[in-house]
């Protein structure tokens, strides 16, 4: 007699839909309580709280300022961040809402983050 190569997979196939099944019956019943976790499984308030104690304004200024404004922040596509003569109120402005000649709006929306990002700006020399 002759084993069929097919029912292992059928059986591995069933297995697999009935645990996909159950899961979601069991996710389900928690919905409200995962809706309330961040990405991170910690509950919004917390994690809001949490990101600004962390949020490093040099490394934000590493990662989205430098390509266009210079490895030194003196100038390349767009115009020198160091020795600025903006205030700090219209470099807030310029990170939160953007400029027409090419500064994209939104990097930093946060208010505490912004005066965190404003501050290091203003430091640079």
């Amino acid at each position: 007699m002759r084993k069929n190569p097919i029912v292992p997979y059928i059986l591995i196939f069933a297995l697999g839909i009935g645990l996909i099944f159950f899961m979601s019956l069991y996710g389900g019943d928690q919905k409200k309580e995962i809706a309330s976790q961040g990405e991170d499984g910690k509950s919004e308030e917390a994690a809001g709280a949490e990101d600004t104690a962390d949020f490093d304004a040099e490394a934000v200024a590493q990662g989205k300022c430098i390509g266009c404004h210079g490895g030194n922040f003196e100038g390349g596509m767009g115009p020198a961040l160091a020795g600025t003569s903006l205030s700090k109120d219209e470099i807030k402005d310029t990170i939160k809402n953007g400029t027409d000649g090419g500064m994209p709006a939104g990097l930093v929306t946060d208010d505490a983050e912004l005066d965190a990002m404003a501050d290091y700006i203003l430091s640079l020399k």
